[in-house]
């Protein structure tokens, strides 16, 4: 197996960030900078994402077993798991596939529930990027904004974007796969697993991924779930609303588990 690609940073309990979909684990710097004063912080790569390796296979089975080997190779006997979006499908999938391995779970702005799938716009505008004719990040944003005109989405893919010789740029995150296996992104937690440990689900406001209606499943799966909402975010609350975000994350932390 390959190892995921990491940032580790502080010492002491360790606590695990998986980001979201198209991500990488560089768009939780800030929050982990401030958690590393306290914590032993490991911000991950998810398979055929940011430096991790890419594969044509993917999916969230597999990505539980790419968390489960860096554990393993980490010598990680117990960890805070927090995952965004996809990350926190991911984590909540681990948490129910390995409990032993989690003391507390964090997920953020992402229901267990099936997602139909909802990317193709931004599926579309990243295959219309040519590199080959491309110099600059300034064109490519161009071309990505004929299809995504909200400026702060085309930041966040153009993240991505990176020197892969010295007259060539590319993405970080494998878009072949990531086209392919599109569907595999929204599938639901499958039924009937659970964890009975401490978790946290922080929505944002603005956002439609965790509705009220989403309550009863959520309590299915995790039976001490909590779900808190930060005001004045979307999808992206860690960084539409970091102070209060942070705030609520850091307070669920450092909280004492009451088993």
């Amino acid at each position: 197996m390959e190892l995921l690609h990491s940032n580790i940073m502080g010492s002491g309990f360790p606590i695990v960030i998986l980001h979201g979909y198209f991500g990488m684990g560089d768009n939780w710097k800030s929050h982990a900078t401030k958690l590393a004063l306290d914590s032993e912080v490991h911000v991950v790569d998810q398979r055929n994402h940011g430096r991790s390796f890419h594969t044509e296979d993917f999916s969230y089975e597999l990505m539980v077993e790419d968390l489960k080997y860096y554990f393993e190779e980490k010598q990680i006997q117990k960890a805070i798991v927090l995952g965004h979006s996809m990350g926190g499908k991911t984590a909540m999938l681990f948490a129910v596939e390995f409990p032993e391995l989690v003391e507390k779970l964090i997920v953020v702005d992402i229901a267990p529930k099936y997602y139909e799938p909802h990317h193709q716009t931004i599926i579309n505008a990243l295959n219309s990027v040519r590199f080959s004719e491309l110099k600059l990040r300034t064109e490519v944003d161009a071309i990505l904004k004929e299809s995504i005109p909200e400026e702060g989405v085309r930041q966040f893919l153009l993240k991505n974007v990176y020197r892969k010789t010295k007259t060539e740029m590319d993405f970080r995150f494998n878009l072949q796969s990531l086209t392919e296996n599109n569907s595999e992104v929204g599938k639901a937690l499958p039924p009937y697993t659970t964890y009975d440990g401490e978790v946290l689900f922080l929505r944002g406001q603005n956002s439609d991924y965790i509705l009220d209606e989403d309550q009863a499943l959520i309590s299915a799966h995790f039976e001490r779930a909590k779900i808190e909402t930060i005001s004045n975010s979307g999808h992206w609350l860690h960084a539409e609303n970091p102070i209060d975000f942070f705030n609520r994350l850091n307070a669920f932390i450092k909280q004492e588990v009451n088993n």
